[in-house]
This record gives structure tokens, C-alpha cells and sequence, in this order.
């Protein structure tokens, strides 16, 4: 008997056939004799349309009721499909957030586990019943409805599955796998049998919208084995556990022959550019902007600071997600005078270009090759941000598919065998 946690994404609930299907998919788990937790999302859409209803309300919503709001998709796809597993000859029941409990942060639209009681859980699953857990939504110890950002119920199945000590988290999506880049761009993109932790853990931060960014942190931590599988296969597909899709594993998993110099590359548009002109160029006065954004739980990625025309001044160039656009400029504006910046501009239309990959520690000329093919298409480099395994740019957003096109042809990450 094998312990399994189950997470099925937006797509793959959304509405009664789909969710059905996923009740049959769960049931042929319990028929194999395993013990199984599943975590779902909302229903496609579902999500933005309470969002929607937040942003209509007021501009400056409250946080905490945000989260009280927000949190209902996933209550009502937990209910329907726990009703769907009992229609279909399975105990089941739903099991809320604040219910089990799953303890997080204060942190309101961005809260962080921090531990999952599993003592119910266990007696649950002992007496066969399939527990339905609701993914992006915790409590906090003052009983306040939490959620832990977009993409957060790949985090709740991965916590799941380490609280339980489960024996895999299968993640299940509208996608088979991870890919080299997004085949809907590069038709010649190829699924990948095998990613590092440490390299899906970039490629997640950095816009691949197949796992987030805080589910592979944990999974790396805890050491939970992740797989990535297609929730729109037929009836009579293979088990999960006899055709994974794609695994998310140790890097000392991956031997010599699989290993490549780059992995992926992924593309992200949902970000936004600020520029500080005229700061004092006086120490602390960098400190002095990133503060508040730091106490508003807004992340920086990208940074640059250039001397400006003017002695004793110095522009500030960094990047935030645009969802946190609005927030940031507020912050920046109340610290102005704290900062002394002379204006603030901001830009959305621009995008992320990042490649990825282990390799990149032992090879050099990773980023000329980047910076040479992109300077041959004509495509300008905004900023430029590094790690050990990865090196991002930032471009205008017009340019995002052609650059992705050419640095996968660049790198060598074209399959040979499919159509362009």
C-alpha cells in the first residue's frame, strides 16, 4: 500500500464531466490498494472572477477579506468532488483548510505553511476514506482564512505529501510534462523525462507556468518526489506510477548522458519596471527603497543602478509583478521623502526571457551566446539579472516569441522529429 497525494489544477475541474473524470482517475488509485489525499484547485477562471469582484469593490481591498473571498474556489471543487467520489461507490470526504488545520503566516494573499496537524488526516485515510483537500488556503492562529498566492495549491499538495510522508505527489495538469520552452511557441520543443530541483526551482521562478515557485522550494526541501502528468489522458492510460510524465528528482538522479548544458527556457510577461530617477547617491539610500516594498510583501527581482547625469545621484531600475504594480508605487510614493527620488516611472509592457540549466556551472559563454543571438535579431536587452544555473533578461514585450524561438534554436533544444 502506497501513500499518494493527488493535485489536480483549474483545467482539470473545470465542471462536472471533468470532475467526474478526476473521481474516476482517484478511484482507480484506491482500487490499486493505495491510501489517497487529493488537493484541488478552483475551477478555471473561477479564480480571476473573484478576484475581479475584489478589485470592483475597492481598489485597496483589505487583504484578510480578499483571502475570505478568494478562497471559495477551492471550497466549492473540494465539496463537488468528494460528492463525485461518494457517487461513485468511494468514501470520501472534504476537508477544509482552518479544518485539518493547515497553520500558515499572517501573510494575506501571500501566506507561507508553517505546519500541517495530520492526526485527522491519518484516522481518515485509515478508515479508507479519500480525504479532498481545498489547495491555496490555510488559517492563521487568530482563525483568519489564509491564501498562499497563485499557483498555491501546488505548494498545499506538495506540504500535503511531506506532512503525510507520502510516497509520491502526483501533479496533475493540462500539460504531460515539463517542456524545454512552451510548445504553443516552439512547436519544436521536446518533454523532458527528468528535471533537477534546483533547475525546475528556476525555471518556476522565472515564468514556466507548470509548477510554482514555492511548491518545488518545498519539495527540494523536504525531498518530496514530484511528478508532473496530464490529467486529460483516456480511461485506459497506464497508472501514474508506470508513465510518469515528467519527474522532478535529486540532481544525482540525473546521469551524464541525460544532462545538457541548458534545460529550458521560459518566458514571463507578468512583470513591471520601475525607475527611481535622481536618487542620492549616499549610503543607505538603496536600503531606503526596498524597505517598504520588503514590508509589503512585494518581491524585487531585477536590479540595476547606474550613476546618473547629475553628480551625487544615481537612477534606480528594478522589476516587480505587475499583479503588485499598484501596491509598489503607493509604498514608494509614502517613502518618497524618506528616499528623495526626483520622479517614478513605470513600464508594463516588457517580459522575461530566462535560460536554465546545471550545466551552466562547468560551461562558459552560456550568456554571449544569449546576448550575441538576441543582438542579431535586433531585440534590445533591458536589464540583466544572474544565478549559478541561470541568466534572465528583460526585453519589450513585443519581442517575447521570437526571442524564446531563436534562443531554443540557439541552444540546440529543438526535437528533430516534430513538424515546425
Amino acid at each position: 500500500m502506497a501513500r499518494i497525494v493527488m493535485k489536480f489544477g483549474g483545467t482539470s475541474m473545470a465542471g462536472m464531466e471533468r470532475i467526474r473524470s478526476v473521481a474516476a482517475r482517484v478511484k482507480r488509485e484506491v482500487a490499486a490498494g493505495n491510501q489517497v489525499a487529493v488537493v484541488v484547485s478552483a475551477m478555471a477562471g473561477e479564480t480571476d472572477r473573484l478576484v475581479g469582484f475584489c478589485r470592483e469593490a475597492s481598489s485597496l481591498y483589505d487583504p484578510k477579506e480578499y483571502d475570505v473571498v478568494v478562497s471559495a474556489g477551492e471550497q466549492v471543487t473540494s465539496g463537488l468532488l468528494a460528492i463525485a467520489l461518494q457517487a461513485a461507490g468511494v468514501p470520501a470526504r472534504s476537508w477544509l483548510g482552518w479544518q485539518l488545520p493547515i497553520h500558515t503566516s499572517d501573510a494575506h494573499a501571500s501566506a507561507r505553511i508553517g505546519a500541517i496537524d495530520t492526526e485527522a488526516l491519518d484516522a481518515s485515510l485509515a478508515r479508507g476514506e479519500v480525504a479532498v483537500i481545498p489547495g491555496f488556503q490555510g488559517v492563521t492562529d487568530d482563525q483568519r482564512i489564509t491564501t498562499l498566492g497563485r499557483g498555491g495549491s501546488d505548494t498545499s499538495a506538495v506540504a500535503v505529501a511531506a506532512a503525510m510522508k507520502a510516497d509520491r505527489c502526483d501533479i496533475y495538469t493540462d500539460v504531460d510534462g515539463v517542456y524545454t520552452t512552451d510548445p504553443r511557441i516552439v512547436p519544436r520543443a521536446r518533454k523532458l523525462k527528468r528535471v533537477t530541483y534546483e533547475e525546475m526551482l528556476e525555471l518556476a521562478s522565472v515564468g514556466a507556468k507548470v509548477l510554482q515557485t514555492r511548491s518545488v522550494g518545498l519539495a527540494m526541501k523536504e525531498q518530496v518526489r514530484v511528478q508532473v502528468l496530464s490529467s486529460f489522458t483516456g480511461e485506459d492510460a497506464p497508472m501514474a506510477d508506470t508513465l510518469p510524465g515528467t519527474m522532478i528528482v535529486g540532481e544525482e538522479e540525473i546521469d551524464d548522458v541525460e544532462r545538457q548544458l541548458i534545460t529550458g527556457i521560459a518566458h514571463d510577461k507578468n512583470e513591471a519596471k520601475i525607475t527611481l530617477t535622481a536618487v542620492p547617491d549616499t549610503p543607505g539610500a538603496v536600503a531606503a527603497i526596498f524597505e517598504p516594498l520588503a514590508g509589503a510583501n512585494i518581491n524585487v527581482d531585477m536590479i540595476i543602478q547606474n550613476i546618473a547625469h547629475n553628480a551625487g545621484s544615481t537612477d534606480v531600475t528594478f522589476t516587480v509583478p505587475q499583479a503588485d504594480l499598484a501596491r509598489s508605487i503607493e509604498a514608494l510614493n509614502q517613502a518618497r521623502g524618506k528616499i528623495g527620488f526626483a520622479e517614478l516611472v513605470h513600464d508594463t509592457r516588457v517580459a522575461k526571457i530566462s535560460v536554465v540549466g546545471v550545466g551552466m556551472r562547468s560551461h562558459a559563454g552560456v550568456a554571449s551566446t544569449m546576448f550575441t543571438t538576441l543582438g542579431a535579431r535586433g531585440i534590445n536587452i533591458q536589464a540583466i539579472s544572474t544565478s549559478e544555473i541561470k541568466v534572465s533578461v528583460l526585453i519589450h514585450e513585443d519581442e517575447t516569441e521570437l526571442a524564446v524561438r531563436v534562443l531554443h534554436t540557439a541552444y540546440g533544444l529543438d526535437a528533430e522529429d516534430v513538424a515546425a
